[in-house]
């Protein structure tokens, strides 16, 4: 038995490694934000974008496994589809204009 293929041990990856595992970490963000929101408000797009984007996260997790594979074009286009898609669902205005970008960004409703 060849331990070497079972543990891989100092295997070397792509820098897209790295980038599409910020991918993901954002779309997993994005949907914690949203699911904050609705939490707060109970808007229904927000509670929609919160369970789509359980789904957004899961295609991003896949491209993180894509991309351990050493495909890491086709792993860098299904974050980028799941980011598009998650990008898509309607959402209701939730900010005012006196908003600042820290509320924006920690989903301050």
């Amino acid at each position: 038995m060849c331990w070497g293929k079972i543990i891989s041990i100092g295997m070397t990856y792509s820098y897209l490694l790295y980038v599409v595992a910020f991918g993901a970490a954002t779309t997993f963000y994005l949907w914690i934000r949203d699911a904050r929101i609705f939490y707060r408000t109970g808007l229904e797009g927000y509670r929609k974008a919160a369970y789509q984007g359980v789904l957004y996260t899961a295609l991003a997790m896949m491209g993180i496994v894509f991309s351990l594979q050493g495909l890491d074009l086709i792993a860098m286009g299904i974050v980028l589809l799941a980011l598009y898609l998650q990008g898509r669902v309607k959402r209701e205005a939730v900010w005012k204009k006196s908003s600042t970008a820290a509320d924006r960004f920690l989903g301050r409703a």
